[in-house]
């Protein structure tokens, strides 16, 4: 069944509905849906082995982050199918992450979703270590003979040398995809939205995540650090961040090349590969000078 028709088919809806096409999934595929009791969002799509994306963990996450007042209601669920209620907001881009008054309020939800979020989390929870991540990325697109091939040696080099400056860490409930379209602002609040990869991890991931993904100066990076962990930034903690900032650049530029072979959603790849990946030489460049 399409997208659409299993949107419109949900035994959820309060008489007849037209779903609408929500642009902006590179991952799912994403309808608004209005019916005689108020208006949604519908996400379709089944779990994506290959990038560890599993339903039933993001359901669970996306019910956590609800009752800990992070996302919106979780209004109804079905194999394949997740229908949220709508926020009428403005939809973050990068320049909006990056406003002072903004990360302002990002640290705290950032924090909710570390320490608060699991007192609300039942049943089995997915870890998420990037550079496992890696690891079975590079599998993955060695067997589906990846044009990039010819790369992935040198590139699990440069991730071991990553995870071994990371080191041992602190291990929190992470969302682990902060991109600045995951944050909604309704003019009263912040709301943080898809939980696709969310699991245990280092708080430094979301952190270089949040960073990267939003093209961070030096000056903001480390007033993020500072802001979340409440004291000044050591060399230490600064090297363990650039570490996993640059891996989480990789992890972002791996996840589009195993797209590109993989997913059937209408998007450029390739572009989006290439464009990470030159983000994540220039970041390993400047972290291994």
């Amino acid at each position: 069944m399409e997208a659409i028709e299993k949107a419109r088919a949900l035994r959820c809806w309060y008489g007849p509905v037209d779903p609408q096409p929500l642009a902006g999934g590179i991952t799912n595929t994403n309808f608004v849906v209005t019916d005689n009791s108020g208006k949604f969002v519908v996400r379709i799509g089944d779990d994506i082995p290959e990038h560890g994306i599993m339903r039933f963990n993001e359901l669970a996450t996306s019910r956590a982050a609800f009752a800990a007042g992070i996302s919106p209601e979780v209004v109804h669920a079905e194999p394949g199918a997740l229908v949220l209620r709508f926020i009428d907001g403005k939809t973050f881009g990068p320049e909006d992450v990056r406003k002072p008054e903004n990360l302002q309020r990002i640290i705290p939800l950032i924090r909710k979703v570390h320490d608060e979020l699991p007192n609300h989390f039942r049943g089995a929870a997915l870890v998420f270590w990037v550079f496992h991540v890696l690891r079975d990325y590079t599998q993955t697109l060695k067997e589906a003979d990846s044009r990039m091939l010819g790369q992935l040696d040198s590139l699990s080099e440069m991730a071991a040398i990553l995870e071994k400056a990371v080191g041992p860490v602190e291990v929190v409930f992470g969302h682990n995809d902060l991109l600045a379209a995951n944050f909604i602002d309704d003019g009263a609040r912040l709301w943080l939205i898809d939980w696709d990869y969310a699991g245990y991890n280092s708080p430094l991931f979301d952190l270089g995540g949040l960073a990267s993904n939003n093209e961070f100066s030096p000056e903001q990076e480390r007033w993020l650090l500072e802001a979340y962990y409440g004291a000044p930034a050591d060399d230490g903690l600064l090297r363990r961040y650039e570490a996993m900032k640059c891996a989480s650049l990789l992890r972002e530029t791996m996840w589009s090349m195993v797209s590109e072979v993989h997913s059937t959603i209408d998007f450029d790849y390739i572009a989006y590969t290439d464009e990470n990946l030159a983000r994540f030489r220039r970041a390993y460049e400047t972290f291994s000078g």
